[in-house]
């Protein structure tokens, strides 16, 4: 990691286009300067933007989070290797497995954010995502069926003790009995409930809603094969305006279409861009072991159960593919699509949104981004906390 205590660079803002300057000291934006720089050097200048914020990390590299072996030194390496995606901040997500797993992995994480400073900031909460969902084929998507449960609160409370209180978001289904008591629960501790890898009807997910659900994890995704027309309960959580819905826009989860009805249903405001990068994201392709089971990275990028090629199991692209590509499929601006990576998922948790006026936290990603048919986003520098932990940012 390069430190800064203090220096300046010259980008191009996300929300209006114009060339700024923006000077950085003790962690903060202290002065923002506008530039007058016009045509083609201004277009040479990289884009700034908060930084994005990744509800939905599942490791990298050959390194999940969901592992009995994980260490403090694996999180580390896992958060570091992000940064050169432009993720400021991130929630590391656990998948359903195990309690010792579970467990395992959770004091790992927080042993972690204990010893490594830099880790600290860049981790905001962790997802435990499971294991109280849906055992049936098709809405439990690739978590593995033997530890699919039901909501269990005290094994619950010595999950979120194992993790120091850093869980952050539960994703759950809510078609289990007494489903909606524990949501209650666990929003009442600060702790965001997300339906997801669900096959509850639009009944139980009233019910989940009016207990505190706030969150629609990855939707469109972990769903069955083949569902009623309607009513069902992709349609039940697009029409709730109470529920935000995550998305992973990585060119494979969802067609552009769908994508596009998504957004335009629920409001860019009530959308979130997620990567849900797989552990295995990163490695070449061919068949990997991972902790839900086998699983083929294919030559396209997909990553699906092995002897298969529709159940995916989990992604391979980085939120930034995500922040271009619902741009093309969605048709919205860049500072739409940059606000659904940043800024709403750090409102979700109650977090400060991230701008980029005089007093913010320098937490910031300066990119290229082509939108053109075949849109490619690439990261310059990546700057936590006044750090600059990738690349270099360049002076005027």
């Amino acid at each position: 990691m390069t430190t800064h205590p203090m220096f300046h660079f010259v980008a191009r803002r996300f929300d209006t286009g114009r060339p700024a300057r923006f000077d950085i000291d003790e962690g903060r934006i202290v002065r923002v300067q506008r530039q007058a720089i016009e045509g083609q050097s201004a277009h040479r200048l990289p884009w700034v933007a908060p930084g994005f914020v990744d509800l939905q990390v599942n490791g990298y590299a050959g390194q999940e989070f969901s592992s009995p072996k994980l260490t403090p030194e694996d999180v580390a390496k896992i958060v570091r290797q992000h940064w050169a995606f432009g993720v400021t901040g991130l929630c590391p997500t656990l998948t359903t497995q195990s309690f010792d797993c579970l467990a395992h992995g959770l004091r790992a994480i927080d042993f972690a954010c204990h010893t490594f400073p830099d880790i600290a900031r860049s981790v905001i909460g962790v997802h435990l995502e499971g294991p109280y969902i849906s055992s049936e084929d098709g809405p439990r998507g690739a978590h593995p069926r033997e530890h699919c449960r039901q909501p269990n609160w005290d094994e619950f409370q010595h999950l979120q003790e194992a993790a120091g209180g850093r869980i952050r978001i539960l994703t759950m289904s809510p078609e289990f009995p007494g489903a909606a008591d524990f949501i209650a629960r666990v929003s009442a501790h600060q702790v965001v409930a997300a339906i997801g890898h669900t096959a509850a009807d639009g009944e139980q997910i009233q019910a989940a809603v009016e207990a505190g659900a706030r969150l629609s994890t990855h939707l469109g995704n972990g769903a069955h094969g083949v569902i009623r027309r309607h009513p069902n309960y992709v349609w039940h959580q697009m029409a709730e305006d109470r529920l935000m819905a995550s998305l992973i826009v990585d060119g494979h989860h969802l067609p552009g279409e769908v994508v596009k009805s998504i957004v335009r249903a629920k409001s860019p405001q009530r959308c979130i861009l997620v990567s849900d990068v797989s552990g295995l994201a990163g490695l070449p392709p061919g068949r990997h072991a991972s902790s839900g089971g086998d699983v083929e990275l294919l030559a396209d990028g997909r990553l699906v159960v092995a002897g298969q090629t529709q159940l995916l199991a989990g992604a391979t692209l980085p939120i930034g593919v995500g922040v271009a590509n619902v741009m093309r499929f969605a048709g919205i601006d860049l500072a739409t699509a940059v606000a659904m990576a940043s800024i709403h998922p750090n409102r979700l948790l109650g977090r400060p949104p991230g701008t980029l006026r005089p007093g913010d936290l320098a937490d910031l990603v300066l990119f290229d981004l082509d939108a053109s048919d075949q849109p490619q986003f690439t990261v310059r520098s990546t700057i936590v906390a006044g750090e600059v932990v990738c690349g270099e940012p360049g002076g005027e």
